[in-house]
């Protein structure tokens, strides 16, 4: 596999790549240094959006090796989030209705991460397995959940054929996106699944990214951001039928897709539903670019004005949340500890005593934000900033909030009551 520039369509193989925006060079998302650690070298890579003219697909111009972006290192769990918890039950429930499982069905992770989402397969007495490159492995393996520590590839497929045969489902939960070889990644899927398998994908919504200025959202781990209109292409150009599409709300907007291995599944009206809604939103022609870039700028500058009103006057801020996208944010506008005194993570969290990518902004406990309070919380997870502010203020945070996308803003949550939105000030 050749990792570096790519000129080419992801999906179509097209050579007319339309340039959407450059957020410059960006330091891998999970690239963490402990505090005090000197700097040196370190890898930075080209972040550029183009769109595909002919299948519509947006994608990064850049492919990084996967052993750079998920070494076994990796610090994420996608157990520790409530959120992915309760989209992970969700989905068990949805695919059984649409496709009910025997006990000797098997169902197939890709990126499975500790498990979270097959132990609902597993407690309700579905074969499982996963597919994890990281030492996430180890977690689901202790927590009764079969799988191997490798990168789902053809080898991989071939150990899971052998020791457990084909599939009736594979998932791809936020990975379908990040593999390169979409080709081959849609074959050896075809190869695991068992004659009228089904393939369900959930990925980070470009209709979202659009309408809420989720930029932050591009990185080298999301190769491509799908549509409905792109994803559908790829997938029905490689022998698959999509059947079902639901908007869902993980990760601040992603789309779960229903692909079958032939014809046996009725499909559903959500898909034309929603091919019809991406089509009058300018997704397809990629009417949705010259905007896009506008609002990016206006945000960047807005946003410059908010933090300058508040450390002109020597106030204090501090960023909450340390999710993959903030490191995005921060590059991107060029935040440093020069105006973030620091990022603040939930206790027990690997990210602690690191710095932020590239950055010397250091990483601590969440408890300071009571304990050390600053005068702004800058929400780097801004994209559950209603829930962030109002369980922050009930842990006795006085302060304000700075939301910095898709509009910057200040907002408060009084102990007890609703978001009130405070505007910029």
């Amino acid at each position: 596999m050749t990792y570096g520039p790519i000129d080419r369509c992801q999906s179509c193989d097209a050579g007319e790549l339309v340039p959407v925006v450059f957020l410059g060079y960006l330091p891998p998302v999970n690239a963490l240094r402990a505090i005090g650690e000197g700097a040196d070298a370190e890898p930075w890579f080209p972040a550029e959006l183009l769109h595909c003219r002919q299948c519509s697909l947006v994608q990064l111009g850049y492919a990084v090796d996967p052993r750079v972006l998920f070494p076994p290192t990796y610090p994420y769990r996608s157990g520790t989030t409530r959120i992915l918890r309760e989209n992970f039950a969700d989905l068990h429930r949805r695919l059984v209705a649409r496709l009910p499982l025997r006990p000797d069905d098997l169902v197939v992770d890709i990126g499975s991460n500790d498990g979270t989402l097959l132990e609902n397969f597993h407690a309700a007495g579905t074969r499982v397995v996963g597919v994890e490159p990281t030492a996430a492995a180890a977690v689901a393996r202790e927590r009764g959940i079969p799988s191997l520590e490798t990168f789902f590839d053809s080898s991989a497929v071939m150990r899971v054929l052998a020791d457990h045969g084909a599939a009736k489902v594979v998932i791809a939960t936020n990975v379908f996106a990040h593999i390169h070889g979409v080709s081959t990644l849609v074959e050896n899927i075809g190869l695991l699944l068992a004659p009228g398998g089904l393939f369900v994908s959930e990925s980070h919504y470009l209709g979202d990214l659009v309408e809420t200025l989720q930029f932050d959202t591009v990185y080298h781990e999301h190769l491509r951001y799908y549509s409905l209109t792109s994803l559908r292409h790829l997938l029905e150009a490689r022998g698959f039928r999509v059947v079902h599409a639901e908007r869902i709300p993980t990760h601040g907007g992603s789309l779960r897709v229903y692909a079958e291995q032939g014809h046996t599944l009725p499909v559903d009206p959500s898909v034309d539903r929603l091919l019809a809604a991406e089509a009058a939103a300018g997704l397809v022609d990629g009417a949705w670019v010259p905007g896009f870039r506008d609002r990016m700028a206006r945000a960047k500058l807005d946003l410059y004005a908010l933090l300058r009103e508040v450390r002109g006057r020597g106030a204090r801020i501090y960023g909450v949340g340390a999710p993959s996208r903030a490191s995005t944010l921060l590059t991107w506008v060029g935040l440093d500890d020069t105006i973030l005194d620091c990022v603040l993570e939930v206790p027990g969290s690997p990210k602690i005593g690191q710095y932020m990518p590239g950055t010397r902004i250091p990483v601590l406990d969440e408890r300071r934000l009571v304990d050390d309070p600053p005068d702004v919380a800058l929400l780097l997870s801004w994209h559950i900033a209603d829930e962030l502010a109002t369980n922050l203020t009930a842990r006795g945070y006085t302060g304000r909030f700075l939301v910095p996308l898709p509009e910057p803003r200040f907002i408060t949550a009084p102990s007890g009551c609703d978001l009130v939105a405070a505007g910029a000030r």
